[in-house]
């Protein structure tokens, strides 16, 4: 091969090169940005999951003890006929 093939083909190999950390650059960019969305993703998961553990909470401590004492008024007057 003469020099100037051989030069010709060094300079296609760095241009090769030059292409491919281009595209590998590029995709650890798009993967970061889809890591970014996916923490957004999470962050607002689990804000949600909080206010959802505090309405629980709300509904076990005041809701269902509000709920036993109606029932037990409403059947109040049938439980006191029963048994007399």
């Amino acid at each position: 091969m003469t020099d100037a093939t051989e030069l010709d083909l060094l300079r296609e190999i760095r241009d090769n090169q030059r292409e491919a950390l281009r595209l590998q650059q590029e995709h650890i960019d798009l993967y970061q940005r889809h890591l970014e969305r996916a923490e957004r993703i999470n962050a607002r998961a689990e804000a949600l999951q909080q206010r959802a553990g505090k309405a629980l909470r709300f509904i076990l401590v005041v809701a269902i003890p509000l709920v036993v004492l109606l029932l037990a008024l409403m059947l109040w007057p049938y439980l006191s006929a029963l048994i007399r």
